[in-house]
C-alpha cells in the first residue's frame, strides 16, 4: 500500500476513534497501522509478533483487546475462517475474501453482482440487512501444484 493511501487511511481511523470516544494511543496506532499495511489478514498472534520488534513491552493481551475494540466499533473487519484463529482486515472497500483450506492463505476479490443476488423472502421478511459477504473455501494452486494435483 502507499504511503499517501496508508496515511489517509490512519487520519479516518483517528477520526473514527474521536467520533467514537475511543482514546487514541500509541499502541492502538501501530496496531492499526500494521494491520493497514498487511495484506495477509493477520490473526492476533501475528499482530503482536510483529509489533514486538519494535514495541517489545506490547503484551498479546493489548492487541486481543484493540483488534476486539476496533471490529465492535466498525474499523476493521473479522475475517471469519474455519481456524480457531481469528483473522483482520481493515481495508474498507467493498470485498470478498478466498481461504485455503490447506495453507489457510486469504486472498481478496471483488464480486458486485454478490450484493444485486435476490434473497429468499424469508431473508428479506427477516428485517434489515447491514451487509453480504462471500467466502469461498478451497485448495490454492500453490497447495495444489505442491500435492501434484495441479498440471501445467
Amino acid at each position: 500500500m502507499d504511503e499517501d493511501k496508508t496515511a489517509r487511511q490512519l487520519c479516518r481511523f483517528e477520526h473514527a476513534c474521536r467520533k467514537s470516544g475511543l482514546r487514541m494511543t500509541y499502541q492502538r496506532q501501530e496496531i492499526y497501522r500494521e494491520l493497514v499495511v498487511s495484506d495477509d489478514h493477520p490473526s492476533a498472534e501475528t499482530l503482536h509478533m510483529r509489533l514486538t520488534k519494535k514495541m517489545p513491552m506490547l503484551s498479546l493481551d493489548t492487541v486481543y483487546r484493540a483488534l476486539a475494540t476496533f471490529s465492535r466499533h466498525g474499523l476493521i473487519h473479522k475475517v471469519e475462517t474455519v481456524e480457531s484463529q481469528a483473522r483482520f482486515d481493515a481495508k474498507h472497500e467493498r470485498h470478498h475474501h478466498a481461504i485455503c483450506s490447506r495453507c489457510h492463505e486469504i486472498i481478496d476479490f471483488n464480486c458486485p453482482s454478490v450484493e444485486e443476488v435476490g434473497l429468499p423472502e424469508m431473508i428479506d421478511s427477516w428485517g434489515k440487512i447491514d451487509s453480504r459477504n462471500l467466502v469461498i473455501y478451497g485448495i490454492c494452486k500453490k497447495c495444489l501444484k505442491i500435492d501434484g494435483s495441479l498440471t501445467s
